[in-house]
């Protein structure tokens, strides 16, 4: 049984279909993303599971709980970061987080450890509001990241972040999922989502349309199955990706005549393109 599950999730609002059925499950410890063009259901599917949202068909349960149960003494466990949880402009961002401790129980003296975590202890004094966007970013992270949850959501964390601050991010990230914490995150980044997902959901139009390990979606769909080199003359060859172009291979390589090779499978933004005619980021 996993952490998190969907089954069979409806939601719509007036006319509008926004989820048609959408499910699945998610083991304890893993990154899972959930890829979709903004306006796709991403935000209201997170707001369901974490009981914000009722559907209006279906199941999701956390932790073994159904969403919509989910008392106090859990509520600690499950951290939350979207872009419209708003941050208090006129507290520093220390005492932007001791709300957060008086909340739910904190010690206060983990703030400090969780602003170093994210890279804010020198602006600990500093008014959220004066922060750049960068910061404010950090700043809605930490605020999970306080709680020490054993599941967070993240709604698009890194949107509209330079690269180097979105590696940060990750990175802190990726030390949370070693020590055992489940992320759903999601996501119309493709390369966030291939560095960063264990297993990933494509959802377009209100369904999970694929679904599994990015690596391994993007060789389902890799039709051309070609080996494309660049030769040292600067020239470009094409090799079928079988058996046949062993001794091929081999000779170009013996002779020193190669300088790169890459194989023909398509990155996650042309799968979901092929597969929808939808770009991810739009």
């Amino acid at each position: 049984m996993g952490i998190i599950q969907a089954s069979e999730v409806c939601k719509s609002f007036g006319e509008k279909e926004v989820l048609k059925g959408v499910s699945f499950d998610i083991a304890p410890g893993e990154i899972y993303g959930l890829l979709g063009p903004s306006g796709s259901g991403k935000t209201t599917l997170i707001k369901i599971l974490t009981g914000q949202l009722k559907a209006d068909g279906g199941k999701t349960e956390l932790l073994g709980i159904e969403s919509g149960r989910i008392g106090n003494e859990n509520r600690a466990k499950i951290g939350i970061m979207m872009d419209e949880f708003g941050i208090y402009e006129r507290l520093s961002v220390y005492n932007n987080l001791c709300v957060m401790a008086d909340l739910f129980g904190i010690d206060k003296s983990k703030i400090d450890e969780t602003l170093k975590e994210v890279g804010l202890y020198e602006a600990r004094k500093t008014p959220a509001g004066k922060l750049s966007k960068g910061m404010k970013s950090r700043l809605r992270l930490s605020r999970p990241l306080l709680q020490n949850p054993e599941i967070m959501f993240l709604d698009e964390p890194t949107s509209g972040l330079d690269p180097a601050t979105a590696d940060e991010i990750h990175e802190v990230l990726l030390k949370k999922r070693k020590a055992g914490c489940t992320i759903f995150l999601t996501t119309h980044n493709m390369n966030e989502a291939e560095k960063m997902c264990d297993r990933i959901a494509l959802l377009s139009h209100g369904r999970i349309i694929e679904e599994g390990i990015p690596a391994e979606i993007c060789r389902k769909y890799d039709t051309l199955k070609k080996l494309n080199i660049v030769l040292a003359d600067g020239s470009a060859k094409s090799l079928p990706a079988n058996a046949s172009s062993a001794d091929e291979l081999a000779r170009l390589l013996r002779e020193g005549k190669i300088c790169t090779v890459h194989s023909s499978e398509p990155n996650l933004e042309t799968v979901f393109t092929e597969l929808t005619g939808n770009k991810l980021g739009v």
